[in-house]
């Protein structure tokens, strides 16, 4: 079965985003296999670039650790689809791998050097949304894409 890795910088709070997040995971494990990976995110000791530069190379050690199989990255100036783009991406991505990782960095962005690890950079929105609120917004339309690979009524 297709393995998705999600791997995201901070915990989950939020009890409604804890309850989207963990339905949208039911529904995608019809499809795939989903595990959520939660590494701690390093804060910055001030707004300065330096520090917040030091914040994202911590997580960025802990993040290289987690990926397995294709990586791929949540940034803002990634590519965009549509919902049935985003599909045939999936569905092909299905065809030629078996695991994949799916990486959400904290507030402050994710390092360059994850970046770089990443074969591919998947953008939601040009929109700035909340690292917590992408988790959900991730497992939504991936579990919309899955829904219009297997043409079962969602997508509207």
């Amino acid at each position: 079965m297709f393995k998705i890795n999600l791997i995201a910088v901070g915990d989950i709070k939020e009890k409604y985003l804890k309850d989207a997040i963990s339905e949208y995971s039911k529904r995608i494990s019809r499809f795939a296999t989903i595990s959520i990976i939660e590494i701690k995110e390093h804060i910055a000791s001030s707004s300065s670039p330096k520090d917040i530069e030091i914040a994202l190379e911590k997580d960025a050690l802990e993040l290289m650790k987690k990926i397995k199989g294709y990586a791929i990255c949540l940034d803002i100036n990634g590519k965009e689809y549509t919902s049935i783009e985003y599909a045939n991406y999936i569905k092909n991505l299905m065809l030629t791998n078996s695991e994949i990782s799916i990486i959400i960095g904290a507030s402050n962005g994710i390092a360059n050097i994850v970046k770089e690890k990443c074969r591919d950079r998947i953008s939601f929105s040009k929109m700035t949304f909340p690292h917590q609120l992408m988790r959900v917004i991730f497992l939504e339309q991936t579990y919309r894409a899955f829904t219009i690979i297997n043409n079962i009524s969602y997508h509207k």
